[in-house]
């Protein structure tokens, strides 16, 4: 019997990864440009659509059986 991740789980992965990856791009973006408001800027408008995109990818794999293995307990 194999299992799947369930929508809530993506979620949940897509909400908790978004916040790591969207301070990642906060920073880099202030870094770069030594305006910590356009780092702001460029992680706020990313973050909407990362969300988005990250959970229909997220979902999508859920569906794919490829390289799992089944474990016996």
């Amino acid at each position: 019997m194999s299992e799947r991740a369930g929508p809530r789980r993506s979620a949940a992965k897509t909400l908790s990864w978004r916040a790591i990856a969207t301070t990642d791009t906060f920073l880099i973006a202030w870094f770069i440009t030594g305006e910590p408001l356009i780092g702001m800027s460029i992680a706020s408008i990313e973050v909407i659509t990362k969300i988005v995109l990250y959970y229909a990818h997220e979902r999508a794999w859920s569906h794919s059986d490829w390289n799992l293995v089944e474990v016996s307990k």
